[in-house]
């Protein structure tokens, strides 16, 4: 994990709206670089403004650099492309995986290794990072219209934390282009590229500018309307190489020092061993541990294969709330009113062992606040405890497809050699 480092400013954004809103008004007055990454880049309803706003930039002379996920981010319409093209857009599409047949190999267990993370730093000085897509809050591509939006979080960050950002996306932007160069035998261009990803070091202003990518502007020239000035803060990446753990990390130690409360909020939520003894202990030693869950869920497998998972942490004394209004995409955490992580990453093993993730620890007493403040009124509101009795006695039916969900998890895991 990074260490933590004091940010000019934090700001909590809820939805896509308050995202959307922050993130269009940061990329219209960018005067050089917008590095962009997601999972899912739809442009159905508000993502569109994401979008044009892209444009405007690229149409200013801001070099734009969108990288999306081959998985998560399907072809965008034409006249979209043809307008981000012309635009000047740099656009990028991380490990895709073909079609027909050449789409098969989503099948095998290393094209699971997905970008994941979402992250958008504005030249270098203003970073946004959570678990939203760029998607409307009231749709979803599976799904069709919502009746009420999206439960999600991201976080603006001003300081150190945005060029720790900017670092990590120019890296993988440059070693994406390397990879593309080398598999279409452009050679010369696939080493400059790798030079230019500072290959085996850290990436740096000076080296981006080598490389073709402007420096940052001088102090100023970038908005700051956030608020909690003086946070410390921390950006903990994950991927499979030096980072395997660091995000499993955070929650571990955070969670073991905890004295008096743990609330979770997380989509896709199948921990692994470690973090369930973890949860386990720290309920056993006082601590009051809260976990808000999907109840009207997006996929039948990861939903059914956590809840066998239920019945171990509910009889340590955990309480599990399902929130039914709508989509809960959160990957949240608030430890004893002072520390908080907002970011990409679900608990469960696509997560914890393939994905790249992004999230942003935070050691803030109002942040924190500001965060459990969102959660208890979601808890309250719109979530349903899970009674521990009555969740015992559950059909017959259910229990078999909880437990076959789980046990096919545990296959894929053990098919892929991956332990967890």
């Amino acid at each position: 994990m990074s260490h933590l480092q004091t940010s000019a400013a934090l700001q909590l954004l809820v939805g896509s709206q308050a995202y959307f809103l922050a993130l269009v008004k940061a990329i219209d007055v960018a005067t050089a670089w917008v590095q962009f990454e997601t999972y899912i880049f739809d442009v159905h309803g508000t993502g569109s403004q994401v979008a044009e706003a892209l444009v405007r930039a690229a149409q200013r002379g801001v070099t734009v650099q969108v990288l999306v996920d081959g998985i998560g981010s399907s072809a965008l319409p034409p006249e979209w492309q043809q307008k981000i093209h012309a635009a000047g857009v740099e656009w990028c599409v991380y490990s895709p995986v073909g079609a027909g047949l050449r789409g098969l190999g989503v099948l095998m267990p290393d094209r699971w290794r997905r970008l994941h993370r979402k992250l958008c730093v504005v030249d270098q000085r203003l970073v946004f990072c959570g678990g939203i897509n760029v998607l409307d809050d009231f749709y979803d591509p599976n799904h069709g219209d919502l009746l009420a939006p999206r439960f999600d979080f991201a976080v603006a960050a001003t300081g150190p934390l945005a060029v720790d950002a900017a670092d990590a996306v120019a890296l993988l932007w440059w070693r994406v282009q390397a990879g593309y160069n080398a598999r279409h035998r452009h050679l010369s261009a696939a080493w400059d590229t790798f030079k230019a990803a500072g290959y085996g070091g850290r990436t740096n202003t000076a080296h981006l500018a080598t490389a073709g990518v402007p420096t940052p502007p001088a102090p100023g020239t970038t908005p700051r309307a956030i608020t909690t000035p003086g946070a410390k803060a921390a950006l903990v990446l994950r991927d499979n190489l030096l980072n395997r753990a660091s995000i499993e990390k955070a929650y571990l130690k955070a969670i073991g020092q905890a004295r008096t409360e743990i609330l979770i909020a997380n989509a896709y939520f199948l921990p692994g061993g470690k973090l369930r003894r973890a949860l386990k202990n720290a309920a056993r030693r006082g601590v009051r541990v809260t976990l808000l869950l999907q109840g009207k869920y997006e996929y039948f497998m990861q939903y059914h294969a956590a809840r066998p998972v239920y019945d171990t942490l509910l009889k340590a004394g955990i309480e599990i709330h399902e929130y039914e209004a709508s989509f809960l995409h959160a990957k949240v955490a608030v430890i004893d009113g002072h520390w908080a992580t907002v970011g990409s990453s679900n608990l469960d093993p696509l997560s914890f062992l393939l994905a790249r993730e992004a999230n942003v620890v935070v050691e803030d007493s109002a942040f924190a606040t500001d965060l459990r403040g969102h959660l208890c009124a979601a808890i309250a509101g719109q979530g349903k405890r899970i009674d521990p009795a009555v969740y015992a006695q559950r059909p017959f039916k259910e229990r078999v497809l909880n437990h076959l969900a789980y046990a096919l998890v545990r296959l894929a895991l053990w098919v892929a050699g991956m332990r967890y």
